[in-house]
């Protein structure tokens, strides 16, 4: 869970996603032919492969601050939604990794935005067993068991992420259709270990060399990372499957 974006019709058109180095890297090789009209939010470079195709231009939250701009610019060239898509943090005990939630809403602090209610539907339609609930943004990992009940309690979520108000709070802003499908990374249950939030470099890539230094230092965190690195494959491979469920436009472009 966390640039320079040249965001003109051409770089539109073109559908690119951070590569973490203050460039920029084409989404898909290939030519498509369906126009583009969602712009797909994600916080880490393994999502932006996995969410980019036809209909979709991917960015990630390392050019979170360039999002408003992307979004004028992609409101003129027609573009209709915008979508946050990636894990999240199990806030509900009964949620496991791999388990999907639709957000009925996002909140952020005290304030709370509600998605697009027919594309939620739609979405929710084309993910079996996901469920419909509230998620939470926030700015920092929660990686404690405690925190994450906590958070719940307070606030009725049921997972947690850190790019669904970001992309809540832009797309009010510009009138876009708004909505966020996050699967389950870490359980309410399972914490994060340190190691594992020092290996994550801010474009969103595994830094080994800085989880193995830390592993050294406190080698009692071997078997919870384990435990992560299982749930992590669990939530990938779920990504992976829905996100061909989902196709083209991520279901958008069936509304009318």
């Amino acid at each position: 869970m966390t640039s320079q974006f040249d965001c003109v019709g051409a770089a539109l058109a073109d559908g690119m996603v951070s590569d973490g180095d203050d460039r920029y890297e084409v989404a898909s090789a290939a030519v498509e032919n369906q126009r583009r009209i969602v712009i797909a939010f994600v916080g880490m470079a393994f999502e932006a492969r996995i969410a980019a195709g036809p209909g979709v231009l991917v960015v990630c939250r390392t050019a979170g601050s360039e999002l408003p701009a992307v979004a004028e610019s992609a409101v003129r060239h027609g573009y209709r939604g915008m979508l946050s898509f990636g894990v999240a943090g199990g806030l509900a005990s009964h949620l496991r990794a791999g388990d999907w939630v639709v957000a009925s809403a996002v909140r952020e602090s005290q304030t709370v935005r509600a998605t697009d209610a027919a594309w939620s539907r739609r979405l929710l339609d084309m993910i079996d067993d996901a469920v419909c609930a509230p998620v939470v943004g926030v700015d920092t990992p929660i990686a404690e068991p405690a925190k994450k009940r906590e958070l719940h309690q307070t606030t009725g979520a049921a997972a947690v992420d850190m790019e669904s108000h970001i992309v809540a709070r832009v797309a009010a802003a510009h009138r876009l259709a708004f909505a966020a499908v996050r699967v389950i990374v870490d359980p309410a249950h399972r914490p994060i270990p340190p190691a594992a939030l020092l290996g994550m470099r801010p474009d969103g890539r595994a830094d080994v060399l800085a989880i193995l230094r830390d592993l050294m230092t406190r080698p009692s965190q071997l078997r919870p990372l384990a435990r992560v690195a299982v749930d992590a494959l669990a939530a990938r491979a779920a990504m992976h499957r829905v996100r061909r469920l989902l196709g083209p436009h991520f279901g958008l472009a069936d509304l009318a």
